[in-house]
């Protein structure tokens, strides 16, 4: 990506890592609650009651902003997934996980879950070009995973793992929008609810329940 699109390419003491975390931080959170057309720099600067100016240290514009906000997170949801994917286990241990980790920001880090389920369509095209190849690299990994598994036999060979890869962010992005609503929805009871669904569907045979693990 572009030096001068995201807060990491600025000055790296970590006095100014800290500020361009919570400034990126507001901005997620303004973005969340306004949208991009609704939300301004300045919305961002009054959240953390700086000046204006000091939102442009950090990023050039309000669409700089957006794509930080919009990429955060994907680098390391693709890091996780590789490891996920090199790492011991079966492919069904390896599905509860990559299920697990793509969750968990929607409950941790809501607004920047938010922003990029229904902000990044607002980017200029170069930029969504890049944050759609933050997002294929993402997929590649987790559809290696459930090919791993249809290598091994432990996932059906008629299995299509693309449309299975599709089916997995499908299911969790969807929480997004719901939870928070739902009573006793909590991480761990949607993880293993979709867990169980996923792998259902994908192993041969009856899948026995599956002990999630972090």
């Amino acid at each position: 990506m572009p030096s001068r699109t995201t807060a990491a390419a600025r000055p790296a003491a970590p006095k100014v890592k800290r500020r361009a975390a919570e400034i990126l931080a507001a901005a997620a959170k303004v973005f969340a609650r306004r949208g991009y057309y609704g939300a301004s720099t300045q919305d961002i600067a009054d959240v953390l009651g700086v000046r204006q100016a000091s939102i442009y240290y950090y990023f050039d514009s309000k669409e700089a902003a957006l794509e930080a906000v919009c990429a955060d997170g994907l680098v390391e949801y693709g890091t996780r997934a590789l490891a996920i994917l090199r790492g011991p286990g079966t492919a069904s241990d390896k599905v509860a996980k990559l299920v697990f980790h793509h969750l968990s920001p929607a409950v941790e880090r809501q607004d920047f879950t938010l922003v990029f389920l229904r902000e990044r369509r607002f980017l200029p095209k170069p930029a969504r070009e890049r944050i759609r190849a933050l997002e294929r690299r993402y997929e590649r990994i987790i559809q290696k995973v459930i090919e791993q598994g249809m290598t091994k036999g432990e996932f059906r060979a008629d299995l299509d793992a693309r449309l299975a890869t599709l089916a997995l962010l499908g299911l969790g992005n969807s929480a997004v929008a719901w939870y928070g609503r739902e009573p006793d929805a909590t991480l761990e009871r949607i993880t293993s609810n979709y867990v169980d669904l996923l792998v259902r569907a994908f192993r041969k045979g009856e899948a026995p329940k599956l002990r999630v693990t972090h």
